[in-house]
C-alpha cells in the first residue's frame, strides 16, 4: 500500500538524517523497521510527562508519505516527534515543487504543517525542543466531550480553518476531554480515545486526500464506520496504522491538476 511494503527503513533515515533531525543519535545496527512494543497501561496514563521513545519505523513512513504524495498541506492531531518529520519533509517538497505549486496548483497553504493539540505544555516542549520548525503552525485547543450522530466522541473547539491533502491523527489522549455526555466520556483506562473531528468536516476534502491513524483502532473503526464518501480504507497489522485515501473524481480543473501532478494518472484511472 502506497510503496511503503518497499522502504528499507535503514537506508532510508540514512539517505534524510532524520536521526539528527530529533537531535538522536542511533546505532547505525539498529533495525529501524522493529515495531516497539509498549507497556500495558503506558499510553494511559494521564499522569505521564515524558515523551514516548522514538518510533522511527512510524516516523520514516510518514515522511515517505509526504514525498512520495508531493503533500502540500498537513493537519496533524497532536504534536511531538512527528511534527519536525513533518517540517523536514515539507521543506523537500518545498526545494523540489515550489515554482509548480505555487503558480499552477490551487493551494493557498503551500508546505505548511497544521499542528493541533490540546496540551500547551507539550506544544511549548516540542517548540523548545524543536526551534526551527518554520512550517509549522502550532494550535492549541480545549477539548469537548460530544456526539456525532448519537455516538459519543470527543472534538477540538477549534481547528485551523484549511485544506489538507493528509492529515495525520494521533491525539488527542483520552483524559483531557472537558464534560460528559449522560455521565459517559473517555476518561476512564479501560475506555479508548474517540476523535470525531475528521467527521464534521470530511465534506470539504478534495479527492486524494489520505488519512493516516496511528494505533486508536477502536477510533479508526469509528471514522470507517461513519465517514459518507467514497474512502478507500487499508489497516496494517504489521505498522499498527490505519489508512484512508479519498478516491473520488476531481471537482474541478486545479484538482485534477493537483491530482496528477500528486498522484499521477494511473491514480485516476483507478477510480
Amino acid at each position: 500500500m502506497f510503496g511503503l511494503e518497499n522502504i528499507n527503513y535503514n537506508q532510508y533515515n540514512s539517505e534524510h538524517k532524520l536521526n539528527e533531525v530529533l537531535g538522536e543519535d542511533i546505532d547505525e545496527k539498529k533495525n529501524l523497521d522493529k515495531k516497539l512494543i509498549r507497556p500495558t497501561y503506558e499510553s494511559v496514563d494521564p499522569d505521564n510527562k515524558t515523551p514516548f521513545s522514538t518510533e522511527y519505523d512510524d516516523l520514516i513512513r510518514l515522511h515517505y508519505l509526504v514525498i512520495s504524495r508531493k503533500v502540500t498541506t498537513i493537519l496533524e492531531f497532536g504534536v511531538g516527534k512527528s511534527t519536525p518529520i513533518f517540517n523536514h519533509a515539507l521543506n523537500t517538497n518545498k526545494s523540489l515543487h515550489h515554482d509548480y505549486v505555487t503558480s499552477e496548483l490551487r493551494r493557498s497553504n503551500p508546505f505548511e504543517c497544521f499542528s493541533v493539540d490540546n496540551n500547551q505544555d507539550w506544544i511549548d516542549s516540542t517548540k523548545n525542543t524543536f526551534p526551527n520548525l518554520d512550517n509549522v503552525h502550532f494550535h492549541c485547543s480545549e477539548l469537548e466531550m460530544s456526539s456525532f450522530n448519537q455516538q459519543i466522541c470527543t472534538f477540538y473547539k477549534h481547528i485551523p480553518n484549511i485544506c489538507p491533502d493528509l492529515i495525520y491523527l494521533d491525539a488527542p489522549d483520552q483524559f483531557s476531554s472537558e464534560g460528559s455526555i449522560r455521565g459517559i466520556s473517555t476518561r476512564h483506562p479501560d475506555r479508548m480515545p474517540m476523535s470525531g473531528d475528521i467527521l464534521g468536516f470530511e465534506n470539504f476534502l478534495v479527492p486524494g486526500t489520505l488519512i493516516v491513524v496511528d494505533g486508536r483502532t477502536a477510533n479508526a473503526r469509528f471514522l470507517k464506520n461513519n465517514l459518507k464518501r467514497n474512502w478507500n480504507y487499508y489497516y496494517s497489522k504489521d505498522f499498527d496504522q490505519h489508512f484512508f485515501e479519498l478516491k473520488e473524481m476531481p471537482l474541478r480543473l486545479s484538482n485534477v491538476r493537483q491530482t496528477l501532478f500528486c498522484l499521477g494518472s494511473e491514480w485516476l484511472g483507478g477510480i
